[in-house]
């Protein structure tokens, strides 16, 4: 009986000539299984630096349509490290009477930056207590271009972030939407914009998806943030705060624009 090691393999040429086919073709691999295997990688590398990328994000980020981008990552079992589980919405005050201020966006044509810009505030709640987050987006770029962070949701929370907004804009909007919250009711607020010459907006009352771009932007500005209590202190909780409106702003590619808010913004200005 001949042992393992007497044992010998057909050479490949021999194997071929048995088979009826070309040498070659044993060493063939097909074109798409290196293309597929090459993605595999960079899907992963992508979710990899941006944990909450799905398909179409993926699809941009590789130069990819949608549908192959899709394929690959049913194909490879590949799926976002982290996924909304649900909307975050902040509830209004049934009490307060409709707002003077209609909803003046809804039929405006934005196609520029500064034309039209949105506030609204969140809260993110850290172990027995909240800090509040108010933030101004450009609807247009997409950016934030202003924000404040406090332990009190007030009226003084909404005016610093639009403040902070005006000094990096160098210029007042012709319109600021926002829901009818007292905060963006007050004379701190609305009248102030509306002395200024800037046409205030509001949307109907308990109609959140009026303001659809600033609670989309919190859906998943939270997911992103990831569990607040995860931070030693407040102060590391804000700084993380900090850090995930700079990786939206700059970093993360929008859908809608194809390219972070930032990069749009500035290849706007080029002309």
């Amino acid at each position: 009986m001949a042992s393992e090691k007497s044992i010998r393999l057909p050479s490949k040429t021999v194997l071929a000539r048995k088979l009826g086919i070309a040498r070659s073709t044993l060493y063939y691999k097909s074109k798409r299984k290196i293309s597929d295997e090459y993605y595999e990688i960079k899907i992963r590398e992508t979710i990899e630096s941006n944990p909450s990328y799905g398909h179409k994000r993926i699809a941009i980020a590789l130069g990819v349509n949608r549908k192959k981008a899709l394929r690959l990552m049913k194909k490879f079992s590949l799926k976002p490290k982290i996924s909304r589980n649900k909307k975050f919405f902040k509830p209004g005050d049934i009490r307060l009477p409709e707002a003077i201020y209609k909803n003046e966006v809804a039929e405006a044509e934005v196609k520029e930056p500064n034309l039209a810009w949105a506030g609204d505030f969140t809260y993110v709640r850290y172990k027995s207590s909240f800090i509040y987050l108010a933030t101004i987006i450009d609807l247009f770029t997409k950016e934030v271009i202003g924000f404040s962070i406090s332990k009190w949701h007030s009226r003084y929370l909404v005016k610093s972030a639009l403040l902070d907004a005006i000094k990096k804009r160098g210029q007042l909007p012709q319109y600021f939407h926002s829901d009818q919250g007292l905060e963006y009711r007050s004379e701190d607020h609305a009248d102030f914009l509306a002395k200024l010459g800037v046409t205030v907006s509001m949307s109907r009352k308990s109609s959140p998806w009026q303001n659809g771009y600033q609670e989309s932007f919190y859906s998943q500005f939270k997911l992103e943030l990831g569990s607040p209590n995860r931070f030693e202190t407040e102060n590391h909780l804000c700084e993380a705060v900090y850090r995930q409106i700079y990786y939206y702003n700059n970093l993360r590619i929008h859908t809608t624009l194809s390219m972070p808010p930032t990069k749009f913004y500035a290849q706007f200005a080029k002309g």
